[in-house]
């Protein structure tokens, strides 16, 4: 193997970029991955997680759940205001545990959310506590059936609750493709059996016709592309 001055001043330069973009905190518009834990703070238990040996340790374990750090965009929303907070103040390669409070999870429990539905308005189902419904798109559970009505709370499940995470920053997504690649991947769970083409102006996704993308989610993953990469369009093309 030959090294030549070129080769010496490419490596340096990976090098100093790799250590660049450790030391540096992230910003609003960085692609990042992450891996987490997150638990109910008064109770220890489990609601989410991306590692594969936590879910096994703790028997929670789902073999149709893909357990891989997942792609976050710094800005976009995509976590609860206390985490992104958190992962601002980090560094790529980084690791700690975080507590976030209810103001900035999932919220505090709203007394009106709580709601009294008449029984006449179950037809399909015959409603039953701990039964999980959908009314106008939102989601809510029953807490009790009496008296010819269902009492059924509409906060999230996770409303009032203290949160505790924890985080690893795995990297840092600064290559246009992939990170077109890991907004799909945030929406449809994975890239297999999608193409990228990208250039100044547009960007064009060609799915597999086993793909399952609704137009609602191709939509989504439009528009943040055209934000966070500044394309001007965006084309889905279907292959058959």
């Amino acid at each position: 193997m030959v090294v030549t001055l070129h080769s010496i001043e490419k490596a340096l330069t990976l090098v100093v970029k790799m250590f660049y973009l450790r030391v540096k905190n992230l910003k609003e518009g960085d692609f990042i991955r992450i891996d987490y834990v997150g638990r109910v703070s008064e109770s220890g238990e489990i609601f989410d997680l991306t590692r594969e040996d936590i879910a096994k340790e703790k028997k929670i374990y789902n073999p149709r759940f893909k357990y891989n750090p997942v792609p976050i965009i710094i800005g976009a929303n995509l976590l609860v205001k206390g985490l992104e907070d958190e992962l601002k103040k980090m560094k790529v390669g980084e690791r700690k545990k975080v507590k976030i409070n209810p103001e900035k999870g999932f919220g505090k429990r709203n007394p009106e959310l709580i709601r009294l539905i008449p029984l006449s308005k179950f037809k399909k189902e015959k409603p039953y506590p701990g039964m999980i419904i959908n009314v106008s798109n939102i989601t809510g559970r029953v807490l009790s059936v009496s008296g010819g009505r269902v009492r059924v709370d509409f906060n999230h499940p996770l409303a009032g609750k203290t949160l505790e995470y924890d985080i690893e920053i795995k990297e840092k997504i600064t290559e246009p493709k992939e990170k077109v690649k890991a907004i799909i991947e945030f929406f449809l769970k994975s890239t297999e059996g999608i193409e990228v083409k990208i250039n100044e102006e547009r960007v064009e996704i060609k799915i597999n016709k086993e793909k399952d993308a609704p137009r609602k989610i191709r939509i989504a993953i439009a528009e943040m592309i055209k934000k966070w990469l500044r394309k001007k369009k965006v084309l889905f093309i279907e292959e058959y």
